[in-house]
């Protein structure tokens, strides 16, 4: 992946312990705030905003708010992460029955002979 061995990864790690606890920390910034975001936009969000523009030839500047609406892809993709066993596309079946249902077909079939 970046052009090293493993056991060369391995003596960097032990010669800089540092450097590796700065990565890690880092990455779970990076990771929390990937959840916040996604969270935001499943939820929707507003952002204030600065708006320019031209009135009679004066520059105006008008703070205002942008909504950003509930992203449905957003609420699928959290809830199928999050609660798996309700949210996941696989459709659980019951087969209940079947061996009855099966003898029942196969009755019929060899009386209609």
């Amino acid at each position: 992946m970046v052009g090293i061995d493993r056991s060369s990864l391995t003596k960097f790690k032990q010669r800089y312990p540092e450097f590796f606890t700065t990565l890690k920390d880092w990455k779970e910034t990076a990771d929390a705030e990937v959840e916040r975001s996604l969270y935001e936009r499943a939820l929707g969000y507003e952002v204030k905003e600065e708006k320019i523009f031209c009135n009679n030839g004066e520059i105006v500047r008008a703070e205002t708010i942008r909504h950003y609406p509930p992203d449905p892809t957003s609420m699928i993709f959290w809830l199928k992460n999050r609660k798996p066993e309700q949210w996941r596309d696989k459709q659980e079946h019951s087969f209940e029955g079947i061996d009855s249902l099966l003898a029942e077909i196969r009755k019929e079939k060899s009386e209609n002979k």
